[in-house]
């Protein structure tokens, strides 16, 4: 048995809005970018972890101890970002650009930022342990105090980066530097030898 109630057509329009703007709020939230201690820093719409950074990171959003462990940020324009003390541990930040962006105190543990742009960024404090580093643009970067133990520096270009208080440690620390590598070595590190 079925029964029909007749309503005005102000009451039917307010039931109307109420019931769209009800499905609107439902489908708002699709990713949630959150810091360790579960803290949200930015919720988007979107429904995967690379297009919700990519959307905070455009609309300038503070991601600062953003736990974004493991996204596939491959290629992407990452410029001016906040990442400060984000948990950015095995990333893979292939070929980003990270241009001026700001990655003090962040865990780039194992992080993979091959052929990554990251002219003038701001790597203060930054663990780059174990970090693949190759073919990187890190000229004019600062570095001071950030660990690199154990990064894979080969072809990156280093030149004008702050390396003060900066940890180098080789893997394996076994393989001798001969006496004509070491301009090249220093090179490498951004050094410029004078004759």
């Amino acid at each position: 048995m079925s029964k029909t109630i007749t309503v005005s057509d102000e009451t039917y329009e307010l039931i109307k809005e109420q019931v769209e703007s009800e499905s609107k709020e439902e489908k708002k939230v699709g990713f949630e970018i959150k810091t360790m201690l579960g803290t949200v820093r930015f919720t988007s719409t979107k429904t995967t972890q690379r297009e919700a950074i990519l959307e905070a990171v455009a609309s300038g959003a503070y991601l600062r101890g953003a736990n974004l462990y493991g996204a596939d940020l491959r290629g992407a324009d990452l410029r001016d970002a906040d990442l400060r003390g984000a948990n950015l541990r095995g990333a893979n930040l292939y070929g980003a650009d990270l241009r001026g962006a700001d990655l003090r105190d962040a865990d780039l543990r194992g992080a993979n930022l091959r052929d990554a742009n990251l002219y003038g960024a701001n790597l203060y404090g930054a663990d780059l342990r174990d970090a693949d580093l190759r073919g990187a643009d890190l000229r004019d970067a600062d570095l001071r105090g950030a660990n690199l133990r154990e990064a894979d520096l080969c072809e990156a270009d280093l030149r004008g980066a702050d390396l003060m208080n900066a940890k180098f440690y080789g893997k394996g620390g076994t393989k001798p530097l001969k006496k004509e590598q070491v301009p090249i070595f220093l090179k490498a590190l951004g050094f410029v030898i004078e004759g």
